[in-house]
């Protein structure tokens, strides 16, 4: 069964029939529970209620920035600020950086494409090459954060590290950073042609709700407010007060309780990332239980640092970063591997995203908006940047996390 689940997420495509990550890991939980492989109370014992609430919370959070109108504020802002393409580059690479390493990056990249495609219309920059460094910068940016991506927070929550926020900022926010001046180095040249062709970017709105902007604005303060309490705790030596799933929970009430939009967007926050994590939950489960990933999988040779990076970038363009890590759990709980073992987990798991389209569901994303606007990209094109950035923030990662941690 996981073999098969494997090959349609790998393929993804038989003849004229798309198939999603999430319809797969679906019918694949379906299956197990159909066949007796797996109890309904075990199946539901399986699915990680923490992990459920944390992307609840931070999807209602990411949506209200979305639909608020924030982005219109926020386009007109660094167009006073960015007076060239060079300053443009630097500042949209931090915007999206950022903003992905609390937002989760698929949620970003919902509110980053039309920003960027309205961005390349006032610039006159091609917008495969704004559409790139968004994907780029999303992936990397992610990185360093314990909330910036779902396979972060997989590797956290098995982890289970004193204070996530903390373990990752030292450990991998110097690497990335370096590894975003990669993405300024090898984007320039493109994003300093003009664009002589035409497209419709998406229109964003002119007159924002103040309302649910003040409220939205509030979410991401008790977002920030809560992660540097928690973080402050872990530097006084205090136990944590606040567990990630709270946080989440917490930042996404305003908008629950205040927002006059609350239905609307409850009704567009990306549930089908959610049904994949219950299915894929379930489906892990099942195989853990028959023994065969105990086995089969060699994955307790991973014993190096530059090991665990090759691998997880290799299988994540395979059977995607999630599931990944979901099963690696298991190798996590029993050998109890080190800070630097876990944080090379987490940054390969990552950035294979910009390696291929199909390394993270945020390229997804970003390129299905942009086909609505009439804008794409191609596979050669991404992978012509993206393999030699992987390569070199590969290295980048590694050279850091063997000699300091």
């Amino acid at each position: 069964m996981l073999g098969l689940v494997f090959l349609l997420i790998t393929v993804r495509q038989i003849g004229r029939f798309t198939f999603r990550i999430w319809q797969v890991m679906t019918v694949g939980a379906v299956l197990v529970l159909l066949t007796g492989e797996i109890s309904l109370p075990k199946a539901i014992s399986a699915i990680n209620p923490d992990v459920m609430v944390f992307l609840f919370g931070m999807f209602v959070v990411g949506e209200a920035v979305s639909t608020s109108g924030l982005l219109a504020g926020v386009s007109d802002y660094i167009c006073k600020v960015a007076r060239t393409r060079d300053q443009l580059l630097l500042i949209f690479i931090t915007v999206m950086a950022v903003s992905s390493a609390f937002l989760i990056n698929d949620t970003v990249a919902i509110i980053g494409t039309p920003l960027a495609l309205s961005l390349a219309y006032r610039y006159r920059i091609p917008p495969a090459a704004v559409l790139l460094v968004l994907c780029f910068s999303l992936t990397t940016g992610s990185v360093p954060s314990p909330i910036g991506n779902p396979q972060n927070f997989l590797v956290a929550s098995y982890w289970n590290p004193p204070d996530p926020f903390l373990s990752f900022a030292t450990g991998l926010f110097v690497p990335t950073l370096i590894s975003l001046g990669l993405i300024v180095l090898l984007m320039r040249t493109r994003w300093m042609k003009y664009d002589n062709g035409s497209f419709h970017p998406p229109d964003l709105p002119a007159s924002p709700d103040r309302n649910l902007v003040r409220v939205t604005i509030l979410s991401l303060l008790i977002l920030a407010t809560l992660i540097l309490i928690r973080i402050g705790c872990s530097i006084l030596g205090k136990p944590s007060v606040f567990p990630l799933g709270v946080i989440a929970l917490s930042a996404a009430l305003p908008v629950l309780l205040l927002a006059k939009q609350r239905v609307v967007i409850i009704r567009q926050i990306d549930w089908r990332t959610l049904v994949f994590f219950v299915a894929m939950f379930v489906l892990m489960q099942s195989v853990y239980d028959s023994g065969w990933f105990q086995t089969s999988i060699p994955f307790t040779n991973l014993t190096t640092i530059p090991l665990i990076l090759m691998v997880s970038i290799i299988l994540s363009q395979l059977i995607s970063n999630v599931p990944f890590i979901a099963l690696f759990q298991p190798v996590i709980a029993v050998s109890g591997m080190s800070s630097g073992y876990m944080l090379a987990l987490a940054a390969g798991s990552t950035i294979a995203g910009n390696l291929t389209i199909l390394g993270a569901a945020s390229n997804v994303i970003v390129i299905q908006q942009a086909e609505k606007a009439g804008v794409s990209i191609r596979f050669s094109d991404f992978i012509r940047i993206g393999l030699p950035l992987t390569l070199l923030q590969a290295i980048i990662y590694t050279l850091w996390l063997f000699y300091f941690t």
